[in-house]
């Protein structure tokens, strides 16, 4: 867990290989969705990455909708970033 600031909720952290089991997916897809922007990286100690847990769940979540609903991911980087 990462603390932010006095009034921050702290920050539950998941690993990648952690996502892969979690929640179903590919480390190829947790490669893509990080590097697409989907999945925002929090902290890297060596080869080992860590993300924000709620966020992960939030954003699988809304792309998995999305995709469902027909949505390329193109535009589902646009929704979940607000562009």
């Amino acid at each position: 867990m990462i603390k932010r600031g006095k009034n921050c909720k702290p920050i539950k952290l998941i690993s990648a290989k952690e996502i892969t089991s979690k929640y179903n997916i590919s480390y190829q897809t947790v490669n893509h969705y990080t590097d697409f922007g989907l999945f925002t990286l929090v902290l890297k100690k060596g080869n080992v990455r860590f993300y924000d847990e709620n966020q992960i769940r939030y954003r699988i979540n809304r792309i998995t909708k999305l995709t469902r609903e027909g949505y390329s991911l193109r535009l589902i980087r646009k929704k979940l970033l607000g562009i």
